[in-house]
């Protein structure tokens, strides 16, 4: 089935198909095979059930399904996924939704699992790809009394491009608790891949080293937004290497694998590109197999938690983050913005106010991540920039030295006022009155400009909502 490399090596097979850019039809062949396998999912569609699932399309199969052993409801959204041969047993799930954050919570503590893998945003092209299933702050601790259980925010520690939070879980009836510690993954964009292996890799081997993947404790907790994309990606690559290490390179066949896992949860690995880095990600993690003084040098340059970043982590979140974050050139003249926009499908902020042009009364509030909101920058063509602005550079220094340049601006004819207002008012009015008329017609004529970018930013925003596609999911 599907493409026959000339032997098992797992480079072999990935050369070959890169020269004959044979991903998308080796995805889709897989595709193809797994819905020969294809379970049922007669408990995901029942009307009790149907607000318990994010996306339409995205159900879990009867077969595999986690029950819930107690609280108002046996179902969850959630399949235990297994690698025999690897020994591997992991619990994919989608991300929670507000109305089954304690289900969530009761599937970790029924299932005895000590960690969370996390491997999107909360929020991902301006929509919401997981509810914070977390408390807010750390010391901050969420009640959930439907199932009889108490999350407490005990630290966090910040690793550049992921995050490790500790948890503490607690039965209310019992008084006993577990700690769970969640491992977040904050720049792997949606239903993209990171920009290379080397930072998934150590990922998976902080996580693989807490021990929170082995066969002696409960499955690990892996979600992304739908459950299936990133989430399964992880566990190909992590199977994959696991099976290499105990048998081999040219012993491991990716597609079987991966077929292996589609038999417990529908649509693992959601795009070609997903699964070219898998076969990426494998290929690197073999080598430092063969070689693990190189990668132990990199874990302990970041072993420490709460680090200062350097330029190699700037770079590699930047170039890992959403597309939405890029951003584009000025916007083209609004004859042409709507037609650009229908066939490029643009959906990207546009850039900031260079902070010559900032107005020093003019506060533009970014928000968290977490918070569930986003940074709104003005759209539409900036505002001219009065020549003295330009000549004394930030606003506020300006007005330090405002009365030395005003008398050259009087002479230079680019003062606001007029000639005439100036001579009538020359013998009734004092200098400095002249100077603080003019900087408040500036300000006014700066504040109103401002407006007209808000409203054309108003403009735009419906515009990008009228013109969105209609997805089914997003993972």
């Amino acid at each position: 089935m599907g493409t026959e490399p000339n032997s098992n090596n797992i480079e072999t097979e990935y050369l070959e198909l890169n020269a004959k850019n044979d991903w998308p039809a080796f995805y889709q062949r897989i595709r193809a095979e797994s819905l020969k396998t294809a379970g049922s999912t007669s408990e995901a569609l029942k009307p009790q059930n149907k607000n318990l699932n994010r996306y339409r399309d995205v159900h879990p199969y009867d077969h595999s399904r986690i029950i819930l052993q107690r609280g108002s409801t046996d179902y969850i959204n959630a399949n235990l996924c297994i690698v025999e041969k690897a020994n591997r047993k992991y619990i994919l799930t989608q991300g929670p939704l507000p109305n089954t954050v304690s289900h969530f919570w009761l599937m970790v503590w029924e299932q005895q699992s000590k960690a969370v893998l996390m491997l999107n945003k909360l929020i991902e092209k301006k929509m919401e790809k997981c509810y914070q299933y977390w408390p807010s702050k750390i010391g901050a601790v969420s009640t959930y009394n439907d199932v009889g259980l108490s999350v407490e925010y005990v630290e966090q520690q910040d690793h550049s491009y992921y995050l490790t939070r500790h948890l503490r879980l607690k039965d209310l009836e019992t008084e006993q608790a577990r700690d769970i510690i969640q491992f977040h993954y904050i720049t792997w964009p949606d239903f993209g891949v990171p920009c290379s292996p080397a930072k998934f890799l150590d990922f998976l081997k902080k996580v693989r080293k807490a021990g929170v993947l082995e066969a002696d404790v409960g499955p690990p907790i892996i979600h992304c937004s739908a459950g299936i994309g990133r989430s399964g990606t992880f566990c190909l690559v992590d199977s994959c290497l696991i099976l290499i290490e105990k048998y081999g390179l040219n012993s491991v066949n990716v597609e079987d694998i991966l077929l292996e896992l589609r038999k417990y949860r529908t649509g693992l690995i959601q795009t070609y590109e997903q699964l070219r880095f898998s076969y990426q990600a494998i290929i690197e993690g073999a080598k430092q197999l063969l070689n693990p003084s190189n990668s132990d040098e990199d874990e302990d340059s970041e072993s420490l938690p709460n680090r200062t970043r350097d330029s190699s982590d700037l770079i590699e979140e930047a170039a890992s983050s959403d597309e939405d974050n890029e951003p584009p050139p000025l916007p083209p003249p609004r004859s042409d913005s709507l037609k650009n926009a229908q066939q490029n499908g643009l959906d990207r902020p546009l850039p900031t106010i260079p902070q010559s042009v900032s107005d020093y009364d003019l506060n533009y509030k970014e928000k968290d991540d977490n918070s569930m909101e986003e940074k709104y920058i003005p759209s539409g063509p900036l505002p001219s920039i009065p020549v003295e602005e330009e000549d004394k550079g930030s606003s506020e220094d300006s007005l330090e030295d405002e009365d030395e340049d005003d008398d050259d601006d009087d002479r230079s004819g680019l003062v606001i006022d007029s000639a005439s207002d100036r001579e009538k008012d020359a013998g009734s009015v004092s200098p400095s009155e002249l100077r603080h008329r003019r900087r408040v017609e500036r300000k006014q004529n700066m504040e109103k400009q401002v407006r007209d970018m808000k409203r054309r930013q108003q403009v735009n925003e419906q515009w990008q909502q009228l013109k969105r596609p209609k997805t089914t999911h997003q993972d």
